[in-house]
């Protein structure tokens, strides 16, 4: 497609610079990891911490590319996991930093060695601290006890929402009185609370609030405080002063030591995806360019959010309306809808923004579909490619010899 002057904070990145120019020679479809972008997302994350004193860690739910830690791990505290895979994945790529575990329940059969690479465990409910909690102490690691605040400020996704009536996530006040015993308390180092979902700080001011006035008699006896992730720290119109403001009354009103886990904010716009038209077709009335990757398979997020990826040349100013949609069989496997400079024809490159996040973790092989490469785009532009895959990982998730692999 014919490339308009992007300024766009989604693709500054490629600094005007043309699709075909930088990453004609990739077979798609492929992830591109963005080194510089990802730097100048964690040096403003630094940049919070320096004049906070918060400890900020990479939340690896959203962002788990290793290849990348080594320079993350300049900048950020450590790793936030949600189970043993990634606690080992942040230990070992991440040594010398620290391991932050919250999972909704955890199992017996995984605990002992989960407790060979976490710091921090946080279970979320009373019942888990309960059973894992000594066991955690014992070995020295720092525990904590996830609370919801039943302060919900989800407006657009409520599948996102953890303090949603009924939530499973966390531990209400109510619960609280009735489950937690002294024996419990004692137990504790730290509090967590995790509620918001690409939010600005003004969510987090009213969370912290609704948190605040119903545990400020737990509170004094805490060391840490972890406020969870969700904060878009790093998009342009971000209120960071908000954020430090509610940092530094915690920390200086409690003395806690204050945590937060973005995963978002720490790739957010550092990747894209380059993807080729298959094919054009046109029924009823629509046209629909058929492309060679997937929603499904390769940006499942798009499904599941469900949200509509932002596209190179794309924009209201354009008359071509064309619908992007995957080459499975499924019939919903639409990228979405978009207005175009031109309709696209069959080979052309196209370029989503914004695909760091929720991606390589989270993509399939559903329809036998080859899972794209993963190429890292360092500052002086060069590509280098971190991953590459084929039959036998689509293969392997399907059979093996029975045992288990590392």
């Amino acid at each position: 497609m014919d490339g308009l002057p992007i300024t766009s904070p989604v693709f500054a990145a490629l600094g005007g610079k043309s699709p075909e120019v930088l990453f004609s020679a990739l077979n798609t479809p492929c992830y591109i990891i963005d080194e510089g972008a990802l730097e100048r997302n964690i040096t403003v994350l630094r940049g919070v911490a320096e004049r906070t004193g918060a400890k900020i860690l990479l939340a690896q739910k959203a962002f788990s590319n290793f290849a990348t830690y080594p320079l993350i791990a300049r900048y950020l505290d450590g790793t936030e996991a949600s189970g043993l895979f990634e606690a080992r994945l942040g230990a070992e790529e991440m040594p010398q930093r620290e391991v932050h575990v919250f999972c909704a329940a955890y199992r017996d059969d995984e605990f002992d060695e989960l407790l060979k690479y976490a710091d921090h465990i946080v279970f979320n409910s009373p019942a888990q601290l309960q059973r894992f909690g000594k066991r955690a102490k014992a070995c020295g690691k720092s525990v904590g006890l996830r609370i919801n605040p039943r302060c919900s400020t989800q407006e657009e996704h409520a599948i996102y929402d953890p303090c949603a009536d009924g939530s499973r996530l966390g531990t209400t006040r109510a619960v609280w009185e009735r489950d937690m015993t002294d024996e419990l308390i004692a137990l504790l180092d730290g509090l967590h609370f995790h509620t918001l979902c690409e939010q600005n700080s003004d969510a987090l001011e009213r969370t912290f609030a609704a948190f605040e006035a119903q545990f400020a008699d737990v509170l004094p006896k805490m060391k840490w405080l972890n406020m969870g992730g969700g904060h878009h720290i790093t998009r342009p119109d971000y209120d960071i002063a908000r954020l430090e403001k509610v940092i530094l009354r915690a920390a200086e009103k409690w003395g806690v030591q204050v945590y937060l886990e973005p995963g978002e904010a720490v790739a957010l716009n550092a990747g894209f995806v380059a993807t080729r038209v298959l094919d054009v077709v046109e029924n009823e009335g629509v046209t629909t360019a058929v492309l060679d990757v997937s929603a499904a398979c390769h940006l499942p997020d798009v499904i599941e959010m469900p949200y509509t990826p932002p596209l190179l040349d794309e924009g209201e100013g354009r008359t071509c309306v064309c619908r992007l949609a995957g080459p499975t069989c499924l019939a919903g496997d639409i990228i979405g809808e978009y207005r175009l400079s031109r309709l696209p024809a069959t080979g052309d490159l196209l370029i989503f923004g914004d695909m760091a996040i929720y991606t390589t973790c989270k993509n399939n092989t559903f329809n036998g579909m080859p899972l794209p490469d993963i190429w890292l785009r360092k500052k002086g532009g060069k590509l280098e490619r971190i991953a590459s895959f084929g039959y036998s990982d689509f293969k392997m998730r399907l059979g093996n010899d029975g045992a288990p692999r590392d």
